[in-house]
């Protein structure tokens, strides 16, 4: 297609084509490996070396509220917390706060090292500067929608 072309297409149609496409492999890829997207999620949100800003247990209300921006409608947290809880890597209190344990601090750091691989799939092909550029138009795009 022509710049022409392209630049006619619609924006919405290819966000969710691109957004679905690349949600599907990288949940391909991490079920490959063993875990889903949703426990990566859980053990990350609970890690006070990651995204948990103070290490605290969480309830999975709180959890579905603190992921509320990439939760996808099918995942369900506490059947995702479930095996991690077998597993050893959270462990749920009386008060049914979910916390990572040190297995979980364990495991997500070893989760972690998959990261770089997948995202090196999903960018082959692409220069940084290009990949730059598509994040600022679509940040652009968003505000000019009034989205934040």
């Amino acid at each position: 297609m022509t710049t022409t072309e392209l630049a006619a297409q619609p924006v919405a149609y290819w966000t969710g084509v691109a957004y679905e496409a690349i949600v599907a492999f990288i949940r391909e890829r991490q079920a490959a490996l063993g875990y889903t997207q949703p426990q990566f999620w859980l053990l990350r949100n609970l890690s006070p070396h990651d995204i948990s800003p103070d290490g605290r247990g969480m309830t999975v209300a709180e959890l579905e509220q603190a992921m509320a921006t990439y939760l996808r409608r099918e995942d369900n947290l506490t059947e995702e917390a479930q095996p991690l809880i077998e597993r050893g890597w959270l462990r749920r209190d009386d008060g049914n706060r979910l916390w990572i344990t040190d297995a979980g601090e364990a495991a997500l750091a070893e989760l972690k090292t998959h990261t770089p691989a997948i995202r090196a799939q999903i960018h082959e092909g692409i220069d940084d500067a290009d990949y730059a550029t598509t994040v600022r138009v679509l940040q652009q795009m968003i505000h000019n929608v009034g989205g934040r």
